[in-house]
């Protein structure tokens, strides 16, 4: 059961850590997704990701808080598939312009995560 956990550890938080991830971080688009990805050397937790959402395309806030939710779910329910992988630290930014429902942003999430085991193969 542990396994579909979702621990604060496992966010990134932290303006210098985000700072690092946007500026030496490698990125790709999936739609409806940019994708930051950066390797780290932190032994302590796998990977730590933060999801996002546009003020430009979604004014209200409940939107957007909507949208970061079903992503944390999603991830929290998928984060087994990519448990492999070393440490990365994970930035999703929802760039699409509609409210989508909790089926698109898991398979668009699943399908990012084979992208990323090929970010990791190459890298």
């Amino acid at each position: 059961m542990s396994a579909y956990r979702f621990p604060k550890s496992g966010r990134l938080r932290g303006q210098k850590k985000i700072q690092e991830l946007f500026k030496q971080g490698s990125s790709f688009y999936f739609q409806p997704f940019r994708v930051v990805v950066l390797k780290t050397a932190m032994e302590a937790e796998k990977h730590q990701v933060l999801f996002s959402a546009s003020k430009r395309d979604f004014k209200k806030a409940t939107d957007r808080n909507r949208i970061k939710r079903l992503m944390k779910e999603a991830y929290r329910l998928n984060q087994h598939l990519i448990s492999s992988l070393p440490n990365l630290q994970i930035a999703y930014i929802y760039t699409g312009r509609e409210m989508p429902d909790f089926a698109q942003i898991e398979k668009k999430l699943i399908d990012s995560f084979e992208r990323l085991k090929q970010y990791v193969e190459k890298n």
